[in-house]
């Protein structure tokens, strides 16, 4: 594997760490800044916002620069970002700055999605791509508890100044390393990149996403009252469980991408009944201590196996211009982030008990594997047309009978 995906590791490291950071520091900066949590929680909504919002626009915006310089400026503008954050004066400059943080949080992983898979063979690209994620996934079990105490003991503001620090790390091992072939601009142009979402198979790919990663969410948002009102641990105890749903993550994100060189569509497949089944057997697997630890390793691991297989399905399906679809399936996460806590909420206020959320994201799981079972019959229907027009044309016209 090219060390260059060293680069776009760090780069995703620092972004997940400061994604999910926030969620930790509520608390602290609900006190310092004199506002309810309830409040403080719109900070994290706002980075949300920043992602779907600049996902799509700042692809579009930089489809005609190279794709090393759109890496670097990504991560400048979040540099920038989380600086701001550290010295806000206030809430609403804190929430302005928060969501300036997530506007190239997609961009950044769809552009390196792009130059992750264009850099090793073909038999490879989806290993490529997980190598990128393991950033993200090795920031769960490191990055968000090291700089959640961090900002415990040396204040909030500190964990984003520190944040920044990683940016400015990412921003030298990119202009290090990623290779010279990266720096023209690409063929296709914005009208291309466009295009590639007119497609219907770019859509379903998007919608799988958007279902399959709900699954995720509706569970993870609610796992801190699962496991302190069903399986029993102390509130103490949460932060080290979620660091063992970042092991899982970061094994299911290394299993998929293997997989998913084989076969894309299996391993999509795959993960996505492996979460259902998780998810709809989580009310069983609440019931004790050991029960919840082996529920928390298997929900990390069977969400990200999909990972890598749903960033390739959509690039493969806009394979004439990836960047922007692949910045938009960044947007499709954030939104299956959202949506996803939306729904397992609705399950808990309707008061069907802690562990809900869950079931209700077993739901989505399987409303995933039918938008992906749409998509492959939609491949198929297209490939079988296709292989019709090309016979068509190689048959020879036969003789008129007038001829006779």
């Amino acid at each position: 594997m090219p060390l260059a995906l060293l680069a776009l590791a760090v780069g995703a490291f620092g972004i997940g760490t400061t994604e999910f950071v926030m969620m930790g520091l509520l608390p602290e900066v609900a006190d310092d800044l004199h506002i309810s949590i309830p409040t403080a929680g719109h900070l994290v909504s706002a980075y949300a916002l920043g992602v779907v919002i600049g996902a799509p626009l700042l692809a579009a915006l930089t489809a005609r620069m190279s794709r090393r310089t759109v890496l670097i400026g990504l991560m400048a503008v979040f540099v920038a970002g989380n600086a701001l954050s550290a010295l806000a004066p206030g809430y609403d400059s804190l929430l302005a700055a928060r969501f300036l943080s997530g506007l190239p949080h997609g961009a950044f992983f769809g552009v390196g999605a792009v130059v992750a898979m264009n850099m090793v063979a073909p038999e490879r690209k989806a290993r490529s791509v997980s190598r990128m994620f393991l950033g993200l996934t090795v920031a769960n079990i490191a990055g968000v508890p090291v700089a959640t105490l961090m900002g415990q003991h040396l204040g909030w503001r500190a964990t984003f100044l520190g944040v920044s620090v990683i940016g400015v790390a990412a921003i030298a091992a990119l202009a290090a390393l990623i290779p010279r072939e990266h720096t023209h601009a690409p063929a296709t142009g914005l009208r291309g990149e466009l295009a590639a979402l007119r497609s219907l198979p770019v859509w379903l790919a998007l919608g799988t996403t958007v279902a399959g990663f709900g699954a995720l969410f509706a569970a993870y948002s609610y796992i801190t009252p699962m496991l302190t009102d069903s399986a029993g641990y102390a509130e103490s105890s949460v932060t080290l469980l979620l660091a063992l749903f970042g092991v899982g993550a970061t094994a299911g994100n290394l299993l998929g991408g293997r997989l998913a060189d084989h076969s894309m569509r299996g391993t999509l497949f795959g993960g996505l009944v492996s979460l259902a089944v998780v998810l709809l057997l989580f009310p069983l697997l609440m019931g004790s201590e050991w029960g919840a630890v082996v529920g928390v390793v298997l929900l990390g691991t069977a969400a990200f196996v999909t990972g890598s297989p749903l960033q390739l399905m959509v690039m493969d399906k806009a394979a004439t211009a990836p960047s922007l679809a692949s910045s938009a399936n960044q947007a499709a996460f954030n939104l299956a982030n959202a949506g996803g806590a939306w729904i397992g909420g609705l399950a808990l206020a309707a008061g069907f008990g802690a562990t809900s959320p869950a079931v209700a994201g077993g739901a989505l799981a399987v409303l995933g594997v039918g938008v992906a079972g749409v998509a492959y019959a939609v491949d198929r229907r297209r490939e079988t047309a296709s292989v019709g027009r090309i016979v068509a044309s190689h048959v020879p016209d036969q003789p008129s009978a007038l001829h006779h």
